[in-house]
């Protein structure tokens, strides 16, 4: 009885003191009475065998007893008894050399079964690898004491009678075993307990992980794009348009070397932020909130300035370059101007401040005053060059000249010239009509040929100037409109040429009057110094300047042929690039639409069209080479394509993005199949339905599509307890449609949209609709589970202390704990506990750590 009491836990009925035969078999009935009330049929076998002495009947009463209370309760994947206890032996000894239990008897005479037992579950106890399979002896008399020392397991078994004997005796050995069972069972417990939390605490954190490279990524990114915006606002000007080409060469630089590792980054961190809110989700943990102002909304708006800054700065570059091209064309137009006036005026003044009319015959006085007089036409002639001259000067003032200092010293000074030629020219004009009363002779011939010769010399003085002037022209038209002025111009050469033999010819009669009257002339025409010489020099220069004007004009027609060839090679380029963008990115909204074949043949297939994209790469390249051939012809405007640079970057960005996008959304979706034991089947079922609802193929539905899509997948959200069937027959179907007045409830909605879209933006994503249908469809994770992992650990109380966590769980994820478990403040309390509820609730959001 007191066998039973030990070997059963329970309290038998109080046996009787008495020493005589009947009291021993009463007490001997007693225990039989006890051994059937749990169940166990005892065949031939007696009270008065047992008080008698029979050892067989005793020895097998012995054996049951050992069999129903240490042996039956033995169960392995609903296995029997012995069954049970082969398969946990089988499975703790699988790893060592030289051990192969397939039954309860010779499999343990060499005793290394026994020490592998015992080395699995305290490897501290067992030096497994100094035993040697030809020593049985040693190694089963090491395996009893160690396990008789420290195990409590008293020694059953004699070694010599193992190894001597052909085939040891299996309940011997199944009832040695057993104690090993029970002694490890509750080690097996907290081993368990303990790979769930280390499976928890590794999920928790690899997410940290994520969350810190997701803050590093992201506040590099920004800093990236703070430190550059400052330098795409810098509109410090410069002086000259070399200067200016030098800043585009470094935008260009910034374009092609500094920018695109940059737009590689903002997309991998979308994709990790994407990834890290699946993995979340999957386990069952709260969405991840990056700290303020590191959201992907905040760095798209970010990237969107960063762009916009780009744009405002190319903008401002090739607006500046203009404006100084226009400036130094002004200045060097200024100057010539500028040098052919002063040239002019040279010894003007001198000329109209000398008194040679006060010793000068009355002719001569009169011719003074004629010569006076084609002065003054002169003069007037070259007003309007004076008013040029002041106007160029205004215009680099108002575009604010880096010299205008000079240029308006210059202008300045030219003005109080003139001013001053004006004065002493009316000045003399007053002296020599003083004087003309005195004067009768005058030369008609002479008169008129300076009267003509005047006119025609600045003719030919602005003509010269013309031909000389310098042009710059943006396209074919302008420069068509100079060659057709420069026609006009040498269709008047023949009238010109006649005008010049008539004034010619005057000069000539005048010879000839004074030859036929014998009249000596003494110097040259009193009323101009213009020579016929003179005039015929400069008509051979003008004559010679017509041909050099025609070369520069055919030059830049050819320059203007060349940039046009540039433009239309461009374009075609460009037209070509975009049409292809489109189009690809038309194709990327079917496939992410149809999505045939499993996932896996889904992402193969988008990672093969990934690298078809990128081999176009080439032509993305060539049309950036074209584009900078049309920067550096200064070429501002295309009248071949509508594209632009800056449009078809955007473009080709953004189809990169979104075949990325498509990629992770099918990695994410395998990432949720996988972990939430969703079938291929279902998944399919899903995007039919949400394709069949997304009417405009967005890749989103609005919240009456989202309603529609849940009615078809059988969701009753009227009854919150129940789940998605997948399936309802009609008259449910119309019995929801008619409760619900053809609409899910408003509460029940409502709160799946809470789920969905968290951010209220009035659509849901394929992607959020798979996480909502997997959550509803499968079990996870919970922290009720935790918890009670966590309890077996702290031996069923309610805290748990460093010492215990430390030894259950490996030393890194241990010190996880202890660093973040705040401390236990139950009224059972001990020093140093530490609250394992809290802990585990915050895993899980439904707390803070």
């Amino acid at each position: 009885m007191l066998l039973l009491e030990v070997i059963s836990g329970e309290r038998l009925p109080k046996p009787e003191r008495g020493k005589m035969r009947v009291h021993k078999i009463n007490n001997v009935n007693k225990a039989l009475d006890f051994i059937a009330s749990k169940g166990v049929k005892l065949v031939s076998i007696g009270a008065e065998e047992i008080v008698d002495g029979n050892a067989k009947m005793t020895l097998g009463m012995i054996w049951t007893i050992i069999l129903r209370f240490a042996i039956q309760d033995i169960s392995v994947e609903e296995t029997s008894a012995k069954e049970g206890l082969l398969l946990w032996c089988q499975r703790k000894t699988a790893p060592y050399k030289n051990v192969n239990v397939q039954n309860f008897h010779i499999s343990w005479k060499d005793g290394l079964a026994f020490n592998a037992l015992i080395h699995r579950h305290r490897p501290d106890l067992i030096d497994y690898d100094s035993l040697r399979k030809d020593d049985p002896i040693t190694n089963l008399n090491n395996a009893f004491e160690v396990a008789e020392k420290h195990l409590d397991i008293p020694k059953m078994l004699d070694a010599e009678d193992i190894v001597g004997t052909l085939r040891p005796d299996e309940k011997a050995i199944m009832t040695y075993v057993s104690c090993f069972y029970h002694a490890f069972s509750g080690a097996q417990k907290a081993e368990t307990a303990a790979n769930r939390i280390c499976k928890v605490l590794a999920v928790n954190q690899e997410n940290e992980q994520m969350m810190e490279d997701y803050e590093k990524l992201a506040s590099d990114l920004l800093e990236w794009i703070r430190r550059t915006i400052p330098w795409l606002e810098n509109r410090t000007q410069e002086k000259t348009v070399n200067d200016m080409q030098a800043k585009q060469e470094d935008f260009r630089d910034y374009r092609r070397v500094h920018k695109p590792p940059k737009v590689q980054e903002k997309c991998q961190l979308e994709i990790s932020f994407n990834t890290l809110q699946t993995k979340l989700r999957l386990s069952n943990r709260p969405a991840f909130m990056p700290s303020e102002g590191r959201m992907v909304s905040d760095i798209n708006t970010a990237w969107h300035n960063l762009e916009g800054a780009e744009k405002g700065y190319e903008e401002w570059i090739l607006s500046e370059i203009r404006r100084l091209e226009r400036l130094e064309h002004l200045a060097e137009k200024f100057h010539q101007k500028a040098a052919i006036h002063e040239s002019w005026t040279d010894g003007k003044e001198a000329m109209l401040t000398q008194k040679d009319y006060e010793t000068s015959t009355l002719s001569e006085v009169k011719a003074l005053l004629r010569k006076h007089e084609a002065f003054e036409s002169d003069l007037a002639a070259h007003q309007d060059r004076v008013e040029q001259i002041a106007a160029i000067a205004q215009e680099l003032n108002e575009l604010d000249y880096y010299d205008a200092a000079s240029v308006n010293a210059r202008c300045s000074k030219i003005c109080d010239q003139w001013d001053n030629l004006g004065a002493l020219t009316h000045s003399r004009k007053d002296s020599l009509e003083r004087t003309e009363k005195q004067l009768e002779s005058i030369d008609e011939l002479y008169l008129e040929y300076a009267k003509r010769a005047a006119p025609f010399n600045n003719w030919m003085e602005g003509a010269m100037e013309d031909l000389q002037d310098m042009f710059i022209v943006h396209n074919i038209d302008e420069i068509q409109g100079l060659i057709t002025a420069h026609e006009q111009f040498k269709e008047t050469l023949p009238e010109a040429n006649k005008e010049r033999e008539a004034i010619q010819s005057i000069q000539a009669e005048v010879q000839k009057i004074a030859q036929s009257n014998g009249i000596k002339l003494s110097g040259g025409n009193p009323y101009t110094s213009i020579t016929p010489q003179s005039i015929d020099n400069k008509w051979e220069k003008a004559m010679a300047m017509v041909p050099q004007r025609d070369k520069a004009l055919q030059e830049e027609l050819n320059k203007q042929n060349s940039n046009d060839t540039l433009r239309a090679t461009f374009a075609t380029q460009a037209n070509a690039v975009g049409a292809y963008i489109q189009a690809k990115m038309e194709e990327i909204g079917r496939i992410s639409i149809e999505m045939n074949g499993t996932l896996e043949d889904q992402l193969t297939h988008l990672r093969e069209y990934q690298q078809n994209i990128m081999s176009y790469m080439p032509e993305i390249n060539k049309l950036e080479a074209d584009h900078q051939h049309i920067q550096e012809a200064l070429i501002f405007d295309n009248k071949y394509t509508s594209y632009t640079m800056e449009h078809l970057r955007v473009g080709w960005e953004q189809l990169l993005t979104t075949i990325a996008r498509t990629i992770n959304e099918v990695e994410n979706q395998i990432l949720t199949r996988d972990a939430k034991g969703i079938s291929q089947e279902q998944l399919y079922e899903y995007r039919a339905s949400f394709n069949h609802f997304d009417k405009n193929h967005s890749g989103a539905l609005n919240n009456e599509e989202f309603k529609a899509c849940l009615i078809s997948l059988g969701y009753d959200v009227e009854n919150d307890k129940q789940k998605r069937s997948g399936q309802m027959v009609s008259d449910d179907f119309r019995a929801l449609l008619i409760s619900t007045g053809n609409s899910l409830g408003d509460s029940e909605f409502n709160r799946i949209m809470g789920l969905v879209d968290p951010n209220s933006t009035g659509s849901v994503t394929f992607q959020a609709f798979i996480d909502f249908m997997s959550r509803e469809t499968t079990d996870t994770d919970t922290a009720d589970q935790v918890i009670a992992s966590f309890k077996i650990l702290a031996g069923d109380k309610n805290y748990i202390t460093a010492d215990e966590l430390r030894r259950e769980l490996p030393p890194d994820q241990a010190e996880y704990c202890i660093a973040r478990m705040a401390p236990y403040s139950g009224p059972d309390a001990v020093p140093g506990a530490l609250d394992y509820m809290s802990f585990s609730t915050a895993l899980y959001g439904e707390s803070d750590l």
